[in-house]
């Protein structure tokens, strides 16, 4: 290898840009000094060296902000640290709004950023003016200022991070293309490159664009495609001021920045231009992809009405370059769930430069402890699915991808293209019913049932939807006679042979060595007591269970399952999730209706809560699993997939009798927040412990063997009264509705946030639940004695706050 490699390394690092070369400085910062960091051609020469360099703090979720907050805080130090300017000014920035709507979402991001204890203004048009004094505000209703927020140079960011990982002894070599990453009974080993094989213990791969290729060699999906990302710069402007604030207008799809005294304005347009699936030319390096000002006028025509000084400035540059997007706009992130030992950073969706430094900081503490650092379920590779690697849906997605980075943030709001890659067997029937569709990891589900005649459409606000009522409507059938929810897209995993007990009770909390047809409500955790997944486990015979989770956490939860089986259990885990449809059939009404189709006794005494057993539909056998996410008597039926029609039109031909209404995931999401029915990714994370989200009632404290994470909980349990727990509210306002990070108040100060939030239609209240603090203790003494309320849109509304839910806390319905 001429000497310019060693043969072997302790992580090996592929790619060269941002955020490749922050990966080798942080792992040097934690003492991993024996990296290698390989770059095909020169550093930042692929998306890197033509990003616009624009440091902002909000994102969507705590974490994410944190990230983006360290990458803020840290490029003052870098640039001490390795005397290599990074170009950082903290100037601010500016959201502008043209619109109510607009206004509203940007107030609610303002009300999110009180929660990571961001500086943030809400302005209006006249304080707007005077930070951006070139601006028609024509329109204009208001808008966010961010006073640290700022823009850097990419290019010397990127050589800070190289210049400081090589001071801790790390190599960084240019221009050696890696041809292969190479794999071992299913472990990441090392690299082929063109001068020889570096072998490794941990393989970083963080080649942008290159890296979906390198990765599907190994049978890795990685989705990302490259779009065609547009931006000009301007002649010199005469009395520009260097001070002015990153200006977003996303209304018309743009943002600027001062740049060497010219405008720099880019875009966001709604539909992209996906680029380089058929292959990226082999001496790709800091090129320009061709222009195409047809695509780029409507943006600049509307920006020159917006700054009417770009009407009599040139345009210096024209610039046309690629960069990655992801199905979702959220980067890949943490170990793949195919190979072991290699970590992917990749797919950053434009937001790479400001998410350099906490993103390569949290992979080098992912690398070391060989688990997330934090709750980044938002970002983590795992959330993705196989099908959404093939060309034909990154393609199609990737036109849209782009543009919903400054489209409305609406709730509910739906992916449109890249639809119907995964249907169940009754897709067309529901559609004929008036179903609309909802996509969750490619799935389509019925959300909401139109009424006959009716716009089967969503009409997307911040206020109540245009389907609250149809929602409400389905509620009351749930409530008071009988529902029927297609939730085929469930995860179902076999876990099979002599140990699977003891490999299910080593991973699962509660003890699984049950009877026979019994099912039990449980969590996985991690060694540090964090919840890993949410889920049942139904025992199926001696040797057999049914592990039954949800499918936007399939990949994810199967590879964990796989991972923490012990080496020593005869036992095999099987994913079957394609082979069984799944209805749900809920309301005090269902056991009525299950019971004349099946002709079995479905009694209380026959047929308890949370048991399980094989009974017959028409011509069909199937699994009845007496459960319930809506809080109301029901079963779930687990279907052969070949069967799901049958089954279907057996119970639509009965339920005439018993109100039987077909019911969508908007009615179940309502109904399970009346319940606090937590769910996993927003109300559970791997930074939340069950005693927190009050499910200690499913930990078995005594079961031999104990189960990962146990000690950090007896840990908890052993330090007194919890000073962080999971609460319900009721807003006093049931007009203000709750999604997501909307702060908690008490007394005066922040004391949590919203994990989820929905109307609930048997209450006829909007409701939310969130973790709040308190350092003598969250009990249900001190939650009555105090007064809450939930900041909405820089507004904040009088709640009731509860331990328990608002919505038969007694269970009574359930049990009946």
């Amino acid at each position: 290898m001429a000497n310019r490699v060693p043969a072997q390394a302790e992580v090996v690092i592929v790619g060269g840009g941002i955020v490749g070369c922050s990966i080798a400085y942080h792992l040097t910062r934690l003492g991993i000094t024996d990296v290698v960091l390989l770059e095909r051609r020169q550093l930042t020469c692929g998306t890197t060296w033509h990003a616009a360099g624009l440091i902002g703090q909000l994102r969507n979720s705590r974490q994410m902000t944190e990230l983006a907050k360290y990458t803020s805080d840290l490029l003052y130090e870098l640039e001490r640290e390795t005397g290599q300017a990074t170009g950082f000014k903290q100037n601010g920035s500016i959201s502008l709004a043209l619109n109510a709507a607009r206004f509203e979402e940007l107030r609610r991001g303002a009300s999110m950023a009180k929660n990571f204890g961001l500086d943030v203004q809400v302005v209006g048009p006249s304080d707007i003016k005077g930070l951006w004094p070139m601006l028609d505000l024509k329109d204009a209703v208001g808008g966010v200022f961010l006073p640290k927020d700022g823009q850097a140079n990419p290019t010397d960011i990127t050589q800070a991070f190289a210049k400081g990982a090589r001071m801790r002894g790390a190599k960084v070599v240019e221009n050696l293309k890696v041809e292969k990453l190479l794999v071992e009974n299913g472990k990441a080993v090392g690299v082929q490159t063109e001068e020889g094989v570096i072998k490794a213990g941990t393989v970083v791969l963080a080649a942008g664009m290159w890296s979906r290729e390198l990765a599907a060699q190994v049978g890795v999906s990685i989705p990302l495609h490259a779009a065609e990302h547009f931006y000009i710069v301007t002649e010199a402007i005469d009395g520009l001021p260097g001070n002015l604030p990153v200006l977003r207008v996303p209304d018309e799809c743009a943002y600027y920045k001062e740049d060497a005294g010219k405008l720099l304005l880019g875009a966001f347009e709604p539909v992209a231009k996906p680029w380089g699936m058929k292959g990226i030319p082999e001496d790709f390096c800091f090129d320009a992809l061709p222009d195409d000002f047809d695509h780029f006028e409507p943006i600049l025509t509307s920006a020159a009405e917006r700054v009417p000084v770009l009407q009599t400035t040139g345009i210096k540059t024209f610039f046309n370059g690629p960069e990655s997007f992801t199905p979702d706009d959220r980067y890949l992130l943490g170990e793949t769930a195919e190979v072991k030992d290699l970590f992917v950073a990749c797919g950053f969706n434009s937001i790479g430069i400001q998410s350099s430094g906490g993103a390569g900081k949290a992979l080098a503490e992912w690398i070391r402890d060989r688990r997330p650092p934090v709750d980044l379920s938002d970002v983590d590779v795992r959330r993705m699915h196989p099908f959404q690697g093939t060309r034909t849906y990154l393609r199609e997605r990737t036109t849209e991808t782009l543009g919903l980075l400054y489209a409305m943030h609406w709730p509910f709001r739906q992916f449109e293209t890249a639809r119907g890659a995964r249907r169940s067997p009754l897709h067309d029937r529901l559609v004929a019913a008036g179903a609309v569709m909802g996509e969750v990891s490619g799935w389509e589900r019925a959300n909401w049932y139109a009424e006959p005649g009716a716009r089967a459409k969503y009409a997307y606000s911040w206020g109540p939807q245009n389907w609250s009522e149809n929602a409400a409507r389905e509620c009351r059938a749930v409530r008071d006679a009988v529902a029927l929810f297609d939730q085929t897209s469930f995860a179902k995993f076999l876990v099979q042979g002599p140990d699977a007990t003891r490999a299910l009770n080593r991973i699962s909390v509660s003890d699984v060595d049950v009877p026979v047809g019994k099912m039990v409500y449980t969590q996985w955790l991690n060694p540090h007591g964090g919840i890993e997944a949410d889920l049942t486990i139904t025992r199926t015979g001696p040797r057999s269970y049914l592990v039954v989770t949800a499918g936007a956490t399939q990949t994810r939860d199967f590879s964990w399952l796989e991972r923490n089986i012990p080496a020593d259990c005869r036992c095999v885990a099987t994913d079957v999730s394609s082979g069984m449809a799944v209805l749900g059939v809920m309301g005090p009404n269902a056991r009525a209706l299950l019971q004349k189709v099946s002709e079995e006794d479905l009694s209380n005494e026959a047929f308890p809560f949370a048991t399980s057993r094989e009974i017959q539909i028409g011509y069909a056998r199937v699994r009845a699993s007496r459960i319930t996410f809506v809080g109301e008597l029901g079963w779930e039926l687990y279907i052969p997939t070949e069967f799901a029609l049958h089954v279907f039109e057996t119970l639509s031909a009965a339920g005439g009798e018993f109100g039987l209404t077909l019911a969508g995931y908007h009615a179940m999401n309502s109904c399970r927040t009346e319940k606090g029915y937590r769910h996993w990714g927003h109300d559970l994370t791997i930074e939340d412990n069950p005693l927190e989200a009050g499910l200690g009632f499913c930990v078995a404290w005594e079961k031999p063997g104990g189960f990962i994470g146990d000690d950090a909980l007896r840990q908890a349990r052993a330090a007194g009264p919890l000073k962080r727990r999971l609460v319900q509210f009721q807003l006093a306002d049931p007009g203000k509705l709750l999604h997501h990070e909307e702060p908690i108040w008490c007394d005066g100060r922040i004391v949590g946030s919203i994990t989820s939030g929905m109307f609930g239609h048997r209450l006829g209240a909007s409701l939310g639940m969130g973790y709040v603090t308190n350092p003598d203790g969250v009990t249900a003494d001190w939650l009555a004695r105090n007064t809450f309320e939930i900041e909405v849109a820089w507004q904040r509304i009088p709640a009731q706050a509860s331990l328990s839910p608002f919505y038969d806390p007694r269970n009574l319905r359930i049990k009946c």
